[in-house]
């Protein structure tokens, strides 16, 4: 059965960098587009970013261009997030999703999804 663990989270200063993981299986990994959602308290979840099966697109949310970077390895199933830079408003809980026939913004383009791992940016 599909199952999509993250991990990396924690507690970081503002200014800070983490790097979250998502260690994906029971699915063939290389032939799906993966995502990255946050969802802070008493707010939707919503995009962070999104890779291609073959990582040759990528698009990020607004808000974190350039200072967040999407990565993946085919050979060891796992989508990564380096957060560098980190604000306080980016402190939520951030799940990696598997794509079912595309990818992008839409978390109806995604099926799967992990239970998320807590990211905290102190000020």
């Amino acid at each position: 059965q599909v199952q999509l663990v993250e991990s990396g989270g924690g507690l970081v200063q503002a200014g800070g960098s983490l790097r979250l993981s998502c260690a994906a299986s029971g699915f063939t990994f290389s032939r799906f587009g993966m995502g990255w959602f946050r969802q802070a308290p008493g707010t939707e979840r919503g995009f962070v970013a999104g890779i291609s099966w073959s990582g040759s697109s990528i698009d990020y949310a607004d808000s974190v261009k350039g200072r967040f970077t999407i990565a993946r390895d085919n050979a060891k199933n796992t989508v990564y997030l380096q957060m560098n830079t980190l604000k306080p408003e980016d402190t939520a809980v951030y799940s990696c999703a598997k794509s079912n026939t595309g990818w992008g913004i839409n978390p109806f383009s995604y099926d799967y999804w992990g239970q998320g791992t807590q990211v905290t940016v102190s000020s």
